[in-house]
């Protein structure tokens, strides 16, 4: 699978309150007009700028905080085609990857704002078209990439049935 979009950069620690507000939880069961709203305590021009297939680039502790479901929800509904960063909370990595939301471990010091980044899931590579660097990180697992194909653990379930351990 690949990837081609913008980079948007975060720093250290972003919570999943700053990606999808506290104060907006009764929009929970509303996730596109909830998605109008990714990020915006971060950055408050992020949820009406970012385009189809942009990449959210973060550094360490992605997704730290609680384990709202719907924060990786809202980053793919608002256009986000993965994330990137040096780390991320656990639950946010298998709530991302459920909800078909790739998630990428790399190194992200060599990305900068607005970098036009190719991400390709299968051979675990960043080519960052902007500055001709690549960033090499350990592709997710086969059965990860299929779920991720299918657009999530639900979809991937009503294609294949149980899956089988």
């Amino acid at each position: 699978m690949l990837l081609k979009g913008k980079a948007w950069i975060f720093g250290d620690d972003i919570s999943t309150d700053l990606i999808a507000p506290g104060r907006l939880f009764h929009l929970r069961s509303n996730l596109p007009e909830l998605a109008k709203h990714v990020l915006e305590d971060a950055r408050p021009e992020f949820a009406l700028s970012v385009k189809q297939g942009d990449f959210v680039v973060g550094g360490n502790n992605f997704g730290l905080g609680s384990s709202r479901e719907h924060a990786p929800a809202i980053l793919k509904i608002a256009g986000v085609s993965a994330v990137l960063a040096k780390s991320f909370a656990r639950i946010f990595f298998r709530n991302a990857i459920n909800v078909g939301l790739p998630v990428i471990i790399c190194d992200t010091d060599g990305i900068e704002e607005g970098n036009v980044l190719e991400v390709d899931l299968e051979t675990g590579k960043v080519s960052n078209l902007t500055s001709q660097n690549e960033i090499l990180f350990s592709p997710l697992p086969p059965a990860m990439r299929k779920i991720l194909q299918d657009g999530g653990l639900v979809e991937h379930i009503k294609k294949h049935g149980d899956i089988k351990v």
